[in-house]
């Protein structure tokens, strides 16, 4: 059972679905303070809906999500894909300063140095005059990243975060997730089944319901070929809290 001083979301029997689909049922889970969480599961399982009912994005059919704080600025989301148009010549410090919460009005001196700072923690000081889309992959990556920040969220969701750059690029947004980790939880998804980052602490696996595996390190030679790093083998035979759903 998790601490009640270090846990800052809880899940209690949360079921959604739309229409007459169920998506979510029953899922019952915690997520704890500085946990690196990876969440798992099929394409149509469910794994952005849940992502959604987190936030608050989605109210729950049936029970209920209890955050630990103020909803508004609990979460730091890091999407998938940009959305922004290549053909606009959105500088990076533009960007990384969307991610303050404004009502109204323009930027503060502490909005820009928070911007600044954010730069800074993700490895960009220097780069917030360049051009959004002149950076790599990854680059752009860990502006979405220090965006994300800018809010000083609790939580920080990442939704396949490593999904289109290189394995170099991978293993530096890897380390700079598990530096972040010192300072927030860190909730990861992906769409790999088999393998997890090992910076991973726990698995939440979604498909309808939730339950979360074990995970064990693997020898690096079986999977360097593949992976290029270290990572962590996702147990499906087996199941946490006594071979039972987290669910139930």
């Amino acid at each position: 059972m998790a601490d009640p001083m270090t846990e800052l979301l809880k899940a209690d029997d949360i079921t959604f679905g739309y229409d007459v689909h169920p998506v979510i049922e029953n899922a019952s889970f915690s997520i704890n303070k500085n946990d690196i969480i990876t969440i798992i599961g099929p394409n149509g399982g469910g794994k952005t809906t849940l992502l959604r009912l987190l936030m608050g994005q989605l109210k729950p059919q049936k029970g209920n999500v209890r955050i630990n704080g103020d909803r508004t600025r609990f979460f730091g989301y890091v999407p998938q894909h940009s959305e922004l148009d290549p053909s606009y010549p959105v500088t990076v410090r533009e960007v990384v300063l969307s991610g303050r919460i404004k009502s109204f009005g323009f930027y503060s001196r502490a909005d820009k140095d928070a911007a600044e700072a954010c730069l800074q923690q993700v490895g960009l000081d220097g780069l917030g005059g360049r051009t959004f889309f002149e950076l790599s992959g990854g680059q752009r990556q860990r502006v979405l990243i220090a965006r994300a920040l800018a809010s000083s969220p609790e939580v920080l969701l990442a939704d396949e975060p490593t999904a289109n750059i290189d394995t170099d690029a991978e293993k530096q947004l890897s380390d700079l997730l598990q530096r972040l980790s010192s300072e927030l939880t860190i909730v990861l998804v992906t769409h790999d089944l088999g393998f997890v980052s090992d910076i991973t602490s726990r698995v939440l696996c979604v498909n309808r319901r939730v339950v979360e595996h074990p995970v064990e390190e693997v020898d690096e030679e079986l999977i360097s070929a593949s992976y290029g790093r270290q990572m962590k083998v996702v147990r499906h035979d087996h199941l946490l809290e006594k071979e039972r759903p987290v669910s139930e």
